[in-house]
């Protein structure tokens, strides 16, 4: 009940303070290439229930992703904002909406696609009795999918052999060790490593 009355909380405040950054970055996504502002994706979420997530659109063509789960940072379909948004995880921002409409949390396991949920074993089902959230701990592990799979030939091969195996590991630990106390440290660590870090990081390369 705590956990909810903290995502309502944040989630709106969030919504209403980012506002004005959606609806600028939402012109300026439409402006950079054809299509909508928003893209969404089937994901699997709590008790196995499918569910859209919602993303700032990053690609030229995110029709064409249907059948491609893991981009790398390099992909030619990524835009100019795309890969901005992409780089601070700006794009995943919208899906405090999803967590308003109870169908995420701030803190648990990614969402997967049913693709890949379908592989769980029965120890690995279990994720599922959480909601899935916007951060967790393999977010904080992965920092940056994209860059991972940077100049691979099969880039769901790499995340399915090297990165699945990790985050489920990590999203299996979160859902035996959970506190709250876990999920706003969660919280405080990703604003740290990939947004605060990140710009540090950029200004000591420019320098």
């Amino acid at each position: 009940m705590i956990k909810r009355t903290l995502d309502i909380i944040l989630s709106l405040t969030s919504i209403t303070i980012l506002l004005p950054f959606f609806i600028i970055i939402g012109i300026i996504i439409r402006l950079d290439s054809n299509g909508p502002a928003i893209y969404k994706q089937i994901r699997t979420g709590k008790d196995g229930n499918l569910f859209k997530v919602y993303k700032l659109r990053t690609m030229v063509s995110e029709k064409s992703r249907d059948h491609i789960f893991t981009t790398p940072s390099d992909d030619p379909r990524i835009t100019k904002i795309g890969g901005i948004l992409r780089k601070f995880n700006l794009d995943e921002l919208t899906q405090f909406v999803n967590v308003l409409k109870g169908e995420m949390s701030i803190v648990g396991p990614r969402p997967e696609i049913p693709q890949y949920t379908s592989l769980y074993s029965k120890e690995e089902k279990e994720i599922l009795s959480l909601k899935p959230g916007i951060t967790d701990l393999a977010t904080l592990w992965i920092k940056d999918k994209g860059d991972i799979v940077l100049g691979s030939d099969d880039p769901e091969k790499i995340y399915i052999e090297e990165i699945r195996p990790e985050k489920i590991r990590l999203q299996l630990e979160y859902l035996h060790t959970q506190s709250l106390f876990l999920d706003v440290t969660i919280m405080i660590k990703t604003i740290k490593v990939h947004f605060i870090d990140r710009i540090i990081n950029k200004d000591r390369k420019t320098n």
